[in-house]
């Protein structure tokens, strides 16, 4: 039964990566989730601004003694290690170490230089691939769509000229028109794109008039969002393309398969099944081939997605017509 499966050039034995997420702080559940069948792993984001804050508190201090005594100067840190990064980078270097399969470092970074610096770091430390997670605050009425889908474009164009490793993309769900903005991404040189970022939850606390934010557990009905966005760009676009978000058994990585994902990113499962959870959902997908019989997973891929509808917008109307009326 062949499950493999190539993913921003990497050739990969299955399609079951971890996504970023707490999982891969740990080297022993780093080496526990390669040997349950992890094909590759997804570090946690840098983030450019928690670096920032820490390289300003730095400075003050410096400052704040730098005249207290003549040797004060030799202890200035050197300019080339930017404080707050060296432990990422070296987490990196560890789990590189520790694991045999592809490791992908994540990255949030806010400044065009902040994200070619942080990114050829990341590259020099071993990272096989590096996913970039672009985020604009919904909230801000000073920046047109038009302009936010620039930036991104021109950072990618930044990030890919600079560096050797593949590229990809974590995008929103919430673009104006995504097709033509992932085939924009795309154009620019983007190795894969990534379905979707998950935004924290916001409620309000009536009582102690306080905002409450939280980070849920993704559950499988925030599958469908995500098929639906693979199978608009499935076999339109040359990147790579994952699914993160509503992935927890062989169903959903089936479905994930069907719609065009080249791979499919699991987190929520394996915080609430534990590592082994990789096994059980290979084994679900290679009884359903089984019993179907296909050979090779790559044979299904994007079998349902629109490649195949001359004229996909209109396709998509006359379905949400029909579903209205």
């Amino acid at each position: 039964m062949d499950l493999s499966t190539t993913y921003l050039g990497l050739r990969l034995p299955n399609p079951l990566v971890v996504g970023a997420g707490p999982l891969t702080d740990d080297l022993d559940m780093v080496r526990e989730l390669e040997d349950a069948g992890a094909a590759a792993l997804v570090l946690r984001s840098l983030f450019e601004d928690e670096i920032t804050g820490e390289q300003m508190d730095a400075v003050l201090n410096i400052e704040s003694h730098s005249e207290s005594f003549a040797e004060a100067a030799s202890y200035a840190p050197d300019s080339e290690v930017l404080p707050g990064a060296d432990e990422y980078l070296e987490h990196l270097h560890r789990v590189k170490q520790a694991a045999g399969i592809p490791v992908i470092a994540s990255l949030n970074a806010l400044t065009p230089e902040g994200w070619v610096w942080y990114a050829h770091l990341i590259e020099q430390a071993g990272a096989d691939a590096i996913e970039l997670q672009m985020f604009h605050p919904a909230s801000d009425m000073t920046t047109s769509a038009a302009e936010v889908e620039r930036r991104a474009i021109e950072i990618v164009r930044s990030v890919k000229g600079a560096l050797r490793i593949p590229v990809a993309v974590k995008l929103s769900p919430l673009q104006t028109a995504f097709a033509h903005f992932a085939a924009q991404l795309d154009a620019a040189g983007a190795d894969g794109l990534i379905m979707f970022t998950r935004f924290h939850h916001v409620d309000i606390d009536m009582e102690n008039l306080e905002v409450v934010r939280t980070m849920l557990r993704s559950g499988p009905m925030q599958l469908s969002l995500r098929l639906r966005a693979t199978a608009a760009i499935a076999g339109r676009v040359k990147a790579s393309l994952a699914i993160t978000g509503g992935v927890h058994d062989a169903a959903d990585v089936l479905k994930a398969t069907m719609a065009g994902a080249h791979v499919t990113q699991l987190v929520s499962a394996l915080l609430l099944h534990g590592p082994d959870h990789l096994r059980t959902v290979r084994a679900g997908i290679e009884a359903w081939m089984r019993e179907h019989e296909w050979n090779a997973l790559g044979e299904m891929r994007a079998n349902m997605s629109l490649e195949r509808i001359p004229d996909p917008a209109a396709y998509e109307r006359a379905n949400f017509r029909s579903m209205l009326s």
